[in-house]
């Protein structure tokens, strides 16, 4: 391990042992000087899991539980987010009316909800689609995204949010009305105007600014882990090794990294991110 001396956590990242690198691309976030990481659930498609009703998705958090006991092995200490990824809705409507599909996908997170009130899970993953689709499709994720804040409120839990690049203003909205803090719902892919927690790429311009404005957010790589897609968004090194640059750089102080990595996310997430 390079170790930095601070935690180095990513706040979005995933790992597949199906069909990416697995836990060797966990080895390389740790001998990065990652300590670490958030691990999200991929959709259910990524694990051949095509589910015709909610319960299905236990399987996709089972997996990803299997996953997350194999990265710990590694030294790295796994946090894992479960729930339903917004683009479900397309591959389900292709099987099922729409109304059925936002039934299922509200059982799938209805599910996430029984990990994370039985600790296995720190938080829910939900969302709306980031690509146009007609007025009925945006209304009834719009309809998914407020079960999962309630679920979330109902679970003392954060909330990762997959949609559309922007502030997404509205969601603030949706959860003071779930009676969720905003500050508890991360905006995965963030930009520094979102009233949301912004969990932003590893290699964004808006870092140093950010940081030396005082604005609060996270970091995350966004690792897809797929053999198809090597790299993208970008590898499971970025979050270490960017933290190394900014701080090599001047770009933001050890207490910026310290809040960045270890304050913030142990707040949002109620979770202890120390170094052992």
């Amino acid at each position: 391990m390079t170790g930095l001396g601070i935690p180095v956590t990513d706040d979005h990242i995933h790992i597949d042992r199906e069909n990416g690198r697995g836990t060797e691309a966990a080895k390389d976030f740790f001998r990065a000087g990652g300590t670490h990481m958030f691990l999200v659930t991929k959709p259910s498609w990524s694990h051949a899991v095509h589910p015709v009703t909610g319960d299905e998705f236990r399987d996709v958090y089972e997996i990803t539980l299997k996953t997350a006991a194999a990265i710990r092995e590694t030294g790295v200490v796994v946090f894992p987010i479960f729930g339903v990824h917004p683009a479900e809705i397309g591959r389900l409507t292709e099987r099922m009316p729409l109304a059925e599909a936002e039934a299922v996908m509200k059982r799938g997170l209805d599910i996430a909800a029984e990990y994370v009130e039985e600790k296995k899970a720190v938080a829910l993953k939900s969302g709306r689609p980031h690509y146009p689709v007609n007025a009925e499709v945006w209304e009834a994720s719009n309809r998914i995204l407020a079960h999962a804040l309630a679920l979330a409120h109902d679970t003392g839990c954060a909330l990762q949010i997959h949609a559309e690049t922007g502030p997404c203003a509205d969601v603030a909205e949706m959860a003071a009305k779930a009676g969720i803090p905003v500050k508890r719902v991360i905006k995965h892919f963030g930009t520094p105007d979102t009233p949301l927690m912004p969990s932003l790429l590893a290699r964004s311009e808006d870092i140093p600014s950010c940081a030396q404005s005082g604005l609060t957010f996270t970091m995350e790589s966004d690792y897809m882990d797929d053999t198809s897609r090597p790299g993208a968004v970008i590898g499971p090194k970025s979050v270490p090794r960017y933290t190394r640059k900014y701080l090599e750089e001047g770009s933001f102080t050890e207490d910026d990294a310290w809040k960045i990595h270890a304050e913030t996310p142990a707040e949002v997430y109620g979770v202890e991110i120390t170094l052992s």
